[in-house]
């Protein structure tokens, strides 16, 4: 169902949906032990630097942390537009 979504556009989330996200959300940071202050300071910092080699839609983006019994993992959702293209002197063009 989630490919469907991602295909053909996806509906405005309903207000349950949306707090079971954050609650979601805020149990994985506990986990995980990283504050949302430190995941949104990580997010800004990898889509800099995503940023110097591809075009990208910060808008879309979504970064989470997924975690089971073992182990924690950081999913990185980024809408690519395209590759920025370099001259021969590595000058983004």
């Amino acid at each position: 169902m989630d490919f469907l979504e991602r295909l053909f556009g996806r509906r405005k989330p309903t207000s349950k949906i949306i707090a079971k996200e954050r609650l979601r959300l805020v149990l994985v940071h506990d986990r995980a032990s990283i504050s949302p202050q430190v995941l949104d300071s990580l997010k800004e910092d990898m889509l800099d630097v995503i940023s110097n080699y591809m075009e990208i839609d910060r808008r879309g983006t979504e970064v989470t942390l997924n975690s089971d019994k073992e182990s924690v993992a950081l999913i990185a959702n980024i809408p690519v537009i395209g590759v920025v293209g370099r001259n021969k002197r590595g000058v983004r063009i």
